[in-house]
């Protein structure tokens, strides 16, 4: 009896396991998220006025296929970006990039639309080469008193099905001076 019922129990767990093996789609990078629109971004900035946000940024959520269906499971939790700092000049040193938590979910085939998205902050400010212009007026490293950067932005998610997904980088530029309006 003990025998009979081991294998009905097995029988059932087979077949329960092979019914869900195809219900869940996980297949890596079924969906693509696209910084799609960001726009009133500053073009100048002054070390004395910070930080710095961006007003209103939009998020897409793009399946690879268009023809293929879509789910609920392809929808991307944000939870994090990263901002980063290249140079425009011959200068080598640049501000610490920031790495900030932030919760969003872009649901599968939409967009959503984040407001004030810090992208300069203190640190960034009170560190090299913007303290150099923060407190002397000049870059000590290139003597311009204007410090171009690129300013680079990723997002990092998972979809609800648990595959990671990051943005390709956007980047737009500003120039950094100690005072609005000095160039």
């Amino acid at each position: 009896m003990k025998r009979v019922i081991s294998s009905l129990c097995l029988m059932v767990l087979a077949l329960a396991l092979g019914s869900c093996s195809g219900s869940v789609e996980r297949s890596p990078g079924s969906v693509i998220l696209v910084v799609s629109d960001f726009n009133l971004l500053p073009l100048q900035v002054s070390t004395r006025t910070g930080p710095f946000q961006i007003p209103s940024i939009t998020l897409r959520n793009i399946a690879k296929d268009p023809t293929g269906t879509t789910s609920d499971l392809q929808s991307i939790q944000i939870r994090s970006y990263e901002v980063r700092f290249p140079r425009r000049d011959t200068g080598t040193r640049v501000p610490p990039s920031l790495v900030q938590s932030i919760f969003s979910l872009v649901p599968a085939g939409g967009t959503t639309t984040i407001t004030n998205l810090l992208f300069l902050s203190a640190d960034q400010i009170l560190n090299q080469p913007l303290a150099d212009l923060d407190t002397t007026g000049v870059d000590r490293e290139t003597g311009s008193q204007v410090v171009p950067l690129n300013v680079t932005l990723r997002f990092f998610g998972r979809t609800l099905s648990g595959t990671d997904i990051a943005s390709d980088p956007v980047s737009f530029t500003i120039e950094v001076t100690q005072t609005v309006g000095v160039q």
